[in-house]
């Protein structure tokens, strides 16, 4: 299934968020800052790569229910298929 970019773009702030918490990451280990904080970095860094594949899994749905899709069945299987590889 091929998911129109426009509507992607919550999906590309939440993975640039997540870039930005992973660059701190990085350089917190550099800076031997300690373990509680980077854990802490990490934690949230991880959370908003969880939330872009659910995003990313929504929107997908959303237009398997909205569109006239021939394959319906098959897109929303192979997103539930996507789902459960997240949970």
């Amino acid at each position: 299934m091929q998911l129109d970019v426009e509507d992607l773009d919550p999906v590309l702030k939440r993975l640039r968020r997540a870039q930005g918490q992973l660059g701190a990451v990085i350089r917190m280990i550099e800076e031997e800052r300690d373990c509680r904080d980077i854990v802490m970095q990490l934690s949230a860094c991880s959370k908003a790569l969880d939330r872009a594949g659910f995003a990313l899994i929504s929107t997908g749905l959303q237009q398997c229910m909205t569109e006239d899709n021939p394959e319906r069945d098959v897109d929303l299987a192979a997103m539930e298929k996507l789902f459960l590889s997240l949970a």
